[in-house]
């Protein structure tokens, strides 16, 4: 009877929604590494290309900077 109800801003789920659509269409374009890089036998070759889910680091623009 001690539960937590958590209330999520409708902003929020929408937020989330849109990344996992994002995710969905990067990965129809860029299939993830194990199904490019995997050769007949199961043995997996070096990755070639990035997946939805590696972050990518992001610069501070010349404002930010300053």
């Amino acid at each position: 009877m001690g539960g937590i109800i958590r209330l999520v801003p409708k902003s929020e789920l929408e937020r989330l929604r849109l990344i996992r659509e994002a995710r969905a269409i990067y990965d129809s374009i860029f299939p993830p590494a194990t199904s490019v890089g995997e050769q007949p036998d199961g043995r997996s070759t070096h990755r070639t290309q990035p997946r939805a889910s590696d972050s990518i680091p992001l610069r501070k623009s010349a404002i930010e900077s300053k």
